[in-house]
């Protein structure tokens, strides 16, 4: 029995997230089919986490194990021949038979995009948040400064999450303003709730537009009130950077 780890890129356009369902198409679903194909077998395959509907990844990682004698680049070219064009195959390694994707993580790394101008883009609209009004990013700044640590994020939990406790630890949490109005939110952190990334966006929207002060965010993290939060930003300006072990 082979342990193998895949490293995945996709446009998540088109799925109702990563996690197999019952009548709509997911990553998961694609995948598992492109390797019953390629090996023969029956494959259960594991993701480091379940990106939502219209969530996007550039560093996705997933194993499955097999007891195919398919050589990687196999698992790499054939794959990448299997799927459709959406989702790619980055990399293909032989990993210990104890690891697991989700299991196994040290650490996510993720990032929301914000296009902030008064004009639409046909060219952005699947893989950012486009956000006409005009926003104060150093309040905006000011309020993700006190993400960093370990905190209950139950105030940014999405409705019909796993239960369980929601403490995450937050290693860094950081604006960057690029040129035209693009603006690039990136947090790593031990574990993310269901939503919470988008939920955290959302409120610094609101902070940023001005329709509450930077230190609401701390409040939230404090109070636990979902209720209080902002709204869940767009899936689509989200991707799923990095994944570490």
């Amino acid at each position: 029995m082979r342990n193998i780890r895949l490293l995945l890129e996709y446009d998540g356009s088109a799925y109702h997230g990563w996690q197999r369902q019952k009548n709509a198409l997911t990553i998961q679903e694609v995948l598992e089919t492109a390797l019953a194909r390629l090996t023969g077998e029956a494959i259960k395959v594991h993701g480091s986490g379940r990106t939502d509907s219209g969530v996007h990844a550039r560093g996705q990682v997933a194993n499955f194990h097999t007891a195919s004698h398919i050589p990687l680049k196999a698992f790499y070219a054939g794959l990448n021949s299997l799927l459709p064009r959406d989702i790619a195959v980055l990399d293909a390694a032989e990993a210990p038979l104890d690891f697991h994707a989700r299991k196994s993580v040290r650490s996510k790394t993720y990032e929301y995009r914000i296009l902030n101008r008064r004009q639409p883009s046909p060219l952005s609209r699947r893989y950012a948040w486009v956000v006409r009004e005009v926003l104060d990013l150093e309040a905006m700044i000011q309020a993700a400064a006190v993400l960093p640590g370990e905190h209950d994020f139950s105030a940014f939990k999405a409705s019909g999450g796993a239960p369980g406790h929601a403490v995450r630890r937050v290693l860094s949490a950081a604006w960057h303003q690029g040129d035209a109005g693009r603006l690039r939110f990136f947090i790593t952190a031990n574990g993310f709730l269901r939503g919470m990334v988008r939920s955290l966006v959302g409120t610094m929207v609101e902070i940023g537009l001005g329709k509450r002060p930077p230190e609401d965010l701390g409040g939230l993290l404090k109070s636990g009130d979902r209720a209080g939060a902002g709204p869940t930003a767009p899936a689509q300006g989200l991707f799923l950077v990095e994944v570490l072990y």
